[in-house]
């Protein structure tokens, strides 16, 4: 199962992806992190103490990821030709959830219990000159390609704002968690995604943040109706572990912060994986580029690229 983590600048997204991955993570459920922010803070949240992350970054290796995603899929005659939309086909290398393979091998590394990979910061060689979406290029791929299945489950940590809908990257998700902050700055952002998120069946959620009394509650209620799944209260726990103070894990978190993580992995896991709609969101987003500014760019007709006999899933690895 894949889920985002979204909301404003600020509101506490990345704070959240990494707890409830943690969470994820101490059950012993398969899980994999993914840091999809343009500001890369998740290895940090996660409890990193160290610099840099050891993990070469998905943005960077976007040549290589491409050729080696490809396979032998005839539609595609090499991995120039790909695109950060485009589907996979018969052929084409699709992954396991941190199987036994050379991109999970080259770009995922632990932090505590958990796998994590990351995007890449934007650096002085990309300004002027490129768009962070370049780089998230690489998640769309990864998740494109993948075969994950049920009690597995992939969290991202998106870009802050609406920003995430400039690429077709917000439709390979089961769900959206949307954090949002009792205040009207806070609620602005899931009022973009819900509108968005609407216009493409997308499933979203919003889960309070920083919530201080009983007031803020109803702020929220009242704001976003019944799109609010849960709430968490201020936490002292995350201020401290954002201190390095850490002492007693996920153990000593709030009991009512750790039961809105549990109810965040119920909501996760009561919808199953529709694959034929995942893949129809993957064909249109690959045709809607291609028309727009992909033909051109590669001189080829990338709607060839769409095999119409395939659906990802389970089924398609045997």
């Amino acid at each position: 199962m894949r889920v985002a983590f979204v909301g404003k600048g600020g509101s506490g997204k990345t704070t959240l992806s990494a707890l409830f991955t943690r969470h994820l993570a101490r059950s012993g459920a398969p899980v994999l992190a993914i840091d999809g922010d343009i500001n890369q803070h998740l290895a940090e949240a996660l409890g990193h103490d160290e610099d840099r992350l050891d993990a070469p970054p998905l943005g960077a290796h976007l040549p290589e990821i491409k050729e080696y995603l490809r396979g032998t899929n005839p539609r595609i005659a090499s991995g120039a030709a790909m695109i950060k939309t485009t589907p996979p086909g018969r052929g084409s290398r699709l992954l396991r959830l941190l199987g036994d393979d050379e991109l999970h091998a080259r770009h995922v590394r632990r932090v505590g219990d958990v796998p994590l990979m990351v995007t890449g910061e934007f650096d002085e060689s990309d300004l002027g000159v490129a768009c962070y979406h370049s780089k998230l290029g690489g998640v769309e791929l990864y998740l494109n390609h993948l075969v994950d299945g049920p009690g597995e489950y992939v969290v991202v940590d998106m870009t802050a704002g609406a920003d995430a809908f400039a690429s077709g990257l917000f439709t390979r998700f089961d769900i959206t968690f949307l954090v949002a902050e009792p205040t009207r700055k806070g609620v602005s952002v899931y009022r973009q995604y819900r509108d968005h998120a609407r216009e493409f069946g997308i499933r979203i959620a919003v889960i309070g943040n920083k919530v201080t009394g009983e007031d803020d509650l109803l702020f929220l209620k009242e704001q976003v109706g019944d799109d609010l799944l849960t709430h968490l209260v201020h936490s002292p726990w995350v201020r401290a572990a954002e201190q390095g103070r850490t002492e007693g894990g996920l153990d000593t978190l709030e009991p009512h912060n750790r039961h809105a993580l549990t109810i965040l992995r119920e909501t996760v896991d009561a919808h199953p994986r529709d694959w034929p709609a995942l893949h129809r969101h993957a064909v249109e987003f690959h045709l809607r580029n291609a028309r727009a500014w992909a033909d051109e760019a590669t001189g080829l007709g990338l709607a060839a690229q769409v095999d119409p006999e395939f659906v990802p899933g389970p089924t398609a690895l045997t």
